[in-house]
């Protein structure tokens, strides 16, 4: 199977990578055309198949209010809408002004444009500015950052809410020691054991894609 390289593991079986790819269902023009836009333009985005886990997690939550810390093109925000139904409110945030253009361009052609309101700067301090609780909060920002993401986001959370975050076994580096200098290694790994040893979360780490992790706010 010829799997773009960005949707590709770090430390994953390649035959076992390319099964579950090739099992997930056809996407439609808009999702096909943010995967291949992606793949040719190196952007990062979550792929189908981490999508799908977070597309069932609001389903299975019921999450309404959702908030994600770095959305890119926005492709994990569609999948997010489109899960969380028309009466949803979904935060997208990005630094770069281009790629919210983008988004909102999809955002259109996919039909949930109304559910989602589009922040430009630092997802963090859009974060501390936008009031209220949130039923879940989706983290992909720099991995250096990871740590202050955690800390940020758990008061933000409503008691049962979910804490999602992508991108936790960063190409296998997060199980090994970080090279002097590798911030991004050291944030992921700090997160790692930050949401692991914390009383008020429950968290698990599913290796899958880069590692994604699921924390439920107690």
């Amino acid at each position: 199977m010829n799997l773009p390289k960005n949707l590709r593991s770090g430390f994953m079986n390649e035959k076992v990578e390319d099964y579950l790819y090739e099992l997930l269902p056809k996407r439609d023009k808009v999702l096909s055309d943010m995967e291949e836009y992606a793949a040719q333009h190196k952007v990062p985005i979550i792929g189908p198949a981490v999508a799908r886990i977070l597309a069932l997690l609001v389903q299975i939550s019921g999450a309404k209010r959702i908030f994600e810390l770095g959305s890119a093109i926005g492709y994990s925000t569609i999948w997010l809408a489109r899960a969380a139904g028309p009466q949803a409110e979904i935060t997208y945030t990005d630094g770069d002004p281009k790629n919210a253009k983008r988004a909102k361009a999809y955002f259109k052609r996919a039909g949930v444009a109304p559910q989602i309101r589009v922040e430009t700067g630092d997802a963090l301090t859009l974060l501390k500015k936008t009031p209220g609780e949130f039923d879940l909060i989706f983290n992909d920002i720099n991995k250096r950052e990871y740590p202050d993401a955690a800390k940020q986001s758990l008061p933000r959370l409503r008691r049962g809410g979910l804490f999602i975050t992508d991108n936790t076994l960063w190409s296998g580096k997060a199980a090994r020691k970080a090279e002097a200098g590798d911030a991004d290694t050291r944030g992921v790994q700090e997160f790692n054991r930050m949401v692991y040893e914390s009383k008020d979360l429950f968290s698990v780490l599913i290796p899958l894609r880069d590692g994604v992790t699921v924390c439920r706010k107690l």
